[in-house]
């Protein structure tokens, strides 16, 4: 057999799948970035770290680093391997959790905006189930939805807000069928444009996805296609350009309550995906869009939390109710704009 020129393989670039993501704390002290990882990825040893440093596999800031590098806070840590990591694979990793309750059967957790609430394309590492996976042994899956051990429902990444998960295959099932029988009692805390012309309503409207775009949800009133959904909503406060409000789901559709606002004609408040991430309601002077872009900067996302989370106990037949406080990012904004209508 011939052998192959070097200058063929040259051309030839390994790809490298994203394994797990850090972003470092602001507190960390100065530690080589070897010794972190070696605390950070299960099962890794300082040998085996060094080597995928070592061969290139690490990367900070978006660029290979060496094994005697010290991270410093604010690093972005990105650890790679030639092998794509398969769909229903989770690994775990010692992610903090805020948890307000936890039994034998069940837990309810408190998400922060901007964690992913499991692994998927993009994100497999540094999601709510790595961090689940770690703490807990073998929790249960349901049939179809492998690789999200635990889960009986989701909120979005930029979403803040409680969620409950199954400790067992029987809690599972119980909690899934009141889902399923939209016995689960939500309510959310929405900051959204404009001011709606009643203090209450509802909303029904299939949702499905966009033809123009799969990764939004359009409103389909006809119900032409798309699942059934209903939101019920309510004021909660005035502030002018912009309104509180409450939402209670009766269904929990995909981004049920952003795509339902927008149809409404009042999207939430800094939702890039649903155009509420422009000034939509307010003055052209130029110390508005300042304010504007300011409170914008404050809560870079949607202004979106879940607040309450009620359904019967799997095992006690208790009802259970669990209400969260609204994230530091959603009150400063609030502030702000409360601020704003006093004084102007």
């Amino acid at each position: 057999m011939n052998k192959l020129p070097e200058e063929e393989f040259e051309d030839e670039e390994i790809e490298l799948y994203e394994h797990y993501r850090f972003n470092v704390d602001k507190g960390q002290t100065l530690t080589r970035i070897d010794k972190f990882l070696t605390e950070k990825v299960a099962n890794a040893t300082r040998n085996r770290v060094q080597q995928n440093i070592e061969s290139g596999g690490v990367l900070v800031n978006g660029k290979p680093t060496k094994p005697n590098y010290k991270i410093k806070p604010g690093d972005e840590i990105k650890v790679m391997f030639a092998k794509p990591p398969r769909d229903n694979e989770v690994i775990p990793e010692p992610i903090p959790l805020d948890i307000i309750y936890e039994d034998n059967d069940l837990l309810v957790v408190n998400k922060p905006a901007g964690m992913v609430v499991h692994p998927a394309h993009g994100n497999w590492s540094g999601t709510l189930v790595n961090g689940l996976v770690y703490y807990f042994q073998n929790l249960p899956e349901m049939k179809g939805n492998e690789g999200r051990p635990g889960l009986v429902h989701r909120i979005d990444k930029d979403t803040s807000g409680l969620l409950v998960i199954a400790k067992s295959e029987e809690s599972m099932t119980f909690l899934a069928a009141q889902f399923f029988h939209h016995t689960i009692e939500r309510t959310y805390i929405a900051l959204v444009w404009g001011e709606p012309a009643e203090d209450s309503g509802t909303i029904t409207g299939h949702v499905g996805r966009s033809a123009k775009d799969r990764k939004v949800m359009d409103v389909f009133p006809d119900g032409s296609q798309g699942k059934h959904a209903v939101t019920h909503w309510k004021v909660i406060k005035r502030l002018r350009y912009v309104t509180l409000i409450q939402c209670r789901l009766e269904t929990g559709r995909t981004h049920q309550i952003r795509a339902h606002m927008k149809y409404l004609g009042h999207p939430l408040f800094n939702d890039s995906m649903y155009g509420g991430d422009r000034i939509l309601k307010g003055t052209q002077f130029s110390k508005y869009k300042s304010f504007v872009q300011n409170c914008f900067d404050i809560i870079p996302r949607q202004a979106l939390h879940a607040k309450s989370l009620g359904f019967v106990h799997p095992k006690t037949a208790e009802k259970l109710f669990f209400e969260s406080e609204l994230p530091e990012d959603f009150l400063a904004v609030l502030e702000k704009w409360e601020s704003y209508v006093t004084h102007e």
